[in-house]
């Protein structure tokens, strides 16, 4: 079978497609036929070891996908050959087969396509561990996104909206602006041609923001903080700007409001019973037609370093695949 591989740490260049040997499952594992796999931020920062997560070289990068099990180890109980399952894997999704163990699986919905299927689990997870677990937003609060208009950044519109919540994509073009518009920004800022903190004020009344989700990092996030409401909520979900802020801590103490972190990958090794809660909760939303995922592009195992860029670049709506 053929897989992208990392030999080496460095950019998306380094990476090259080659012919291993089929994959052979271990006892509670199965093997899983890639259908499609979701690009992310993280899978950029891994092959360079810039992550949490550091796999041992040589790996194949890729942290979810969709596909349908082919094989299964020895005391698997609860997933049968010919099943169609989402997964969350860290990494070695970037392949037209991975080996994971049945813990790490989801059954896929009928009504979900294997693209959609593919990129759905991390943002969508992570944005509602973010808005719903860990900032409680609640109904007629503020929300304002940075990044609005990625993977992150849509779901996060959506799930906020579906909160009740009202909605302020922050992005860096008049083109992601209107993606953000066409899935339920109530209003958008153009943070590169508008002053940040002017229209915050204006937009709220002066009031502030209930709570911030921000994927970016950089400059923004301090501003953002100095705009936030009294017991407002700074959500830390990554650094996509490429720079960690250093926020004063005087802050949070003239506000009254609360900076938490949003880590999706511990949260699910540490509370998989809240985790299968989200999951049917974020289910039950797509089939009620409130989540609408974007997959804006697709590419083959060989367009993985032009896919990885583009998303190093930020110049990607939505989601990205990958099709073995």
């Amino acid at each position: 079978m053929r897989a992208v591989l990392c030999h080496q740490y460095g950019p998306p260049e380094i990476l090259s497609v080659e012919d291993i040997p089929s994959l052979i499952p271990d006892v509670g594992q199965v093997i899983i036929s890639v259908k499609a796999a979701g690009v992310n931020f993280p899978d950029s920062l891994v092959i360079q070891n810039k992550y949490q997560i550091k796999p041992p070289l040589p790996f194949s990068p890729g942290g979810e996908l969709a596909g349908v099990i082919k094989s299964v180890g020895s005391g698997v109980t609860r997933f049968m050959v010919g099943q169609s399952v989402i997964a969350f894997s860290g990494w070695g999704a970037f392949a037209e087969e991975i080996a994971i163990n049945e813990d790490s699986l989801i059954p896929m919905p009928a009504e979900m396509s294997y693209e959609v299927a593919g990129t759905f689990l991390m943002t969508y997870g992570t944005a509602y561990h973010a808005l719903k677990d860990r900032a409680q937003v609640a109904k007629g609060e503020t929300v304002l996104i940075f990044g609005a208009a990625g993977g992150i950044g849509i779901a996060a519109i959506e799930i906020a909206k579906a909160l009740g919540a009202r909605v302020i994509a922050a992005a860096s073009s008049s083109e992601k602006l209107a993606v953000c518009k066409a899935h339920g920004a109530d209003e958008c800022i153009n943070y590169l041609t508008e002053n940040l903190r002017e229209r915050l004020k204006a937009i709220t009344d002066g009031r502030g923001v209930d709570v911030v989700c921000d994927p970016v990092g950089g400059v923004y996030s301090e501003q953002a903080i100095r705009s936030m409401a009294w017991r407002g909520r700074f959500l830390v979900i990554g650094f996509a700007d490429g720079e960690i802020p250093k926020i004063s801590l005087n802050l949070p103490l003239l506000k009254g409001c609360s900076i938490l972190g949003v880590f999706w990958g511990d949260f699910i090794r540490r509370e998989p019973t809240n985790l299968e809660t989200d999951l049917i909760e974020l289910v039950s939303l797509y089939r009620a037609g409130k989540i609408k995922p974007l997959v804006s592009a697709r590419y083959p195992l060989a367009g993985v370093c032009e896919a990885l860029n583009a998303m190093m670049q930020r110049k990607v709506s939505g989601k990205i695949v990958i099709i073995p």
